[in-house]
Order: C-alpha cells, then sequence, then structure tokens
C-alpha cells in the first residue's frame, strides 16, 4: 500500500487516505491550468486553518453535527466553489485524530495536485529534479537558509526572493512550488518542508503507478486496456509495472495507489476456505 505521506495515525490516516480518492476524482479530466488553480486554493485554504486554531477544532469536532461543519465550510470556503469546496466538505465530515490533521492532509492534497499540474504539462520528472535541486542549493548556501528559516522576514518576502532568484529558471510548477513551500513552514524548519514537499511529490507520481501481479505475461493489447481503464479512473497517464508470478494460478491482482484488487485464483479459493470455515 502507498502510505500517507503526512505523519497521521489512526482515523486521521485512514481519512487521509479517502481524501486522496477524492482528489483522485476531483482532478480527473483536469487541465494543467486548472489542476495548478486547484493547488493553489487548496493552499489558500491551509494558510487560513494554520491561522486559526478555533476553525481548526471547530471543523474537526466529533461531537459537531456533519452538516454544520458542512455549513461552516460554504459559508467561509463557497467563493472556491466547485471541486475545491466539495473536497473541503468531504474532509469536515470524516474523522481526524486531532485538529491539525486536517490542515496537514490538506497541505498533501495541495501539493498532490501541484504535482498532477506539473504531470499534465509533462515536467513531473523536472518538478522532482528541481526540488532537490533547491534542496542541494539551500543546504550549501548558509547565508540564504539563514534568510529563508528566519521569522524576521515575511512570507510573502520570502516569496519574492525565491521568485526572483529562481523563478526564471525552473518549471512553472516548480516555481509555484517553492513560492508555497518557503511561504508555509508550518512550524518546520526549511529543510525539513523541502524533504516534506519531495515525498508528497514523489507519492502523487506513485498514484500513476500501478504494479499488476499476473500468472503469465499479458500481451501489449492487455495492458493498453488495462492502463487505459485505470487512467480513467484517475483522469491521468497510468504505468503499469507488471510482475509474472506462477503461484497466483489464474487471474490478477492490481496494486494501485491506497487499492488492491486481487482477483487471482489464489485469492478466490482463500476467501472460499474461510467461508467454509465460516
Amino acid at each position: 500500500m502507498t502510505r500517507a505521506i503526512a505523519d497521521l495515525g489512526g482515523t486521521s490516516r485512514q481519512s487521509l487516505s479517502a481524501a486522496r480518492v477524492a482528489l483522485d476524482a476531483a482532478l480527473e479530466g483536469k487541465q494543467e491550468s486548472e489542476a495548478a488553480k486547484f493547488a493553489a486554493e487548496l493552499f489558500a485554504v491551509l494558510a487560513a486553518l494554520d491561522s486559526s486554531a478555533p476553525l481548526r477544532r471547530a471543523l474537526t469536532d466529533a461531537s459537531r453535527d456533519a452538516k454544520d461543519k458542512a455549513k461552516l465550510v460554504t459559508d467561509l470556503f463557497d467563493k472556491n466553489g466547485g471541486d475545491v469546496l466539495s473536497i473541503l466538505t468531504k474532509l469536515v465530515e470524516v474523522k481526524w485524530s486531532k485538529p491539525s490533521d486536517l490542515a496537514n492532509a490538506i497541505e498533501q492534497l495541495a501539493v498532490e495536485a501541484e504535482a498532477t499540474s506539473a504531470d499534465l504539462a509533462g515536467s513531473l520528472d523536472r518538478l522532482e529534479e528541481e526540488l532537490f535541486g533547491f534542496s542541494k542549493v539551500i543546504s550549501s548556501d548558509s547565508e540564504l537558509l539563514q534568510a529563508l528559516n528566519s521569522n524576521k522576514y515575511s512570507a510573502e518576502g520570502k516569496r519574492v526572493l525565491v521568485a526572483k532568484l529562481f523563478g526564471g529558471k525552473v518549471a512553472p510548477a516548480t516555481s509555484r512550488m517553492l513560492g508555497h513551500l518557503v511561504s508555509g513552514l508550518r512550524g518546520r524548519n526549511l529543510e525539513g518542508t523541502i524533504a516534506y514537499y519531495i515525498k508528497a511529490t514523489a507519492a502523487r507520481r506513485e498514484r500513476t503507478i500501478a504494479t499488476v501481479t499476473s500468472a503469465i505475461a499479458l500481451t501489449d493489447t492487455q495492458r493498453e486496456k488495462l492502463a487505459a481503464a485505470l487512467a480513467a479512473k484517475i483522469g491521468q497517464k497510468v504505468r503499469l509495472n507488471v510482475e509474472v508470478d506462477p503461484t497466483v494460478m489464474g487471474g490478477i491482482s492490481i496494486r494501485f495507489a491506497d487499492e488492491l484488487i486481487d482477483a487471482t485464483i489464489v485469492n478466490r479459493l482463500a476467501d472460499a476456505s474461510r467461508a467454509l470455515a465460516g
């Protein structure tokens, strides 16, 4: 199973997993610019939550009626409308182990949405490489590192500084990502935030990879049909990693993002055995 990057446990981990599936649906069929706008709106929501502990508590209070929380979300973020409002409504309807977990989940969704915009532009590889390159620049420039970690400079000031230094040298998605990164440390240092963004971006790439286990090798036609079916599910291209394992006897299993679809004969026999034992 693909692990959630946000450091969440228990109920929150399950809620994040469901939220990432909802993100897949929300991004299905989106163009690059639409995915980037979606990400920007999620980052704006994140900033609002980070600025208000009472709001975080209100939206994660398990004793509060789900409809009441959904109405609060609508009142506050209705200007975003459409898919963003829909996904926010879903987020406040599920349970979170602690108030801060909601904001942490939104941050991961925002990073993954920006990574999707890069993927749609054909620059996801470049985004990952440039984020890593940024981390190397930071580690070798103590003055820049100190400035970006310092509380003396505003979030907007850091964003402007990074745009001046890197904006014209990196892909558009990278430029946007760096702006969000340096202006949203969220209690972490810069190095930790960069590492988080790199992992969250990689997590989005994993959602475009499906590991297929089959008793026999798939034909090119079978590969194409399966890839097309999975791509239709999330609205972006899917790469298949096919593993041949004769022990499954027949059928196939597909491990895709947080889902496992096991239709092998071995699994069916195991299910039948458990049913008889029951």
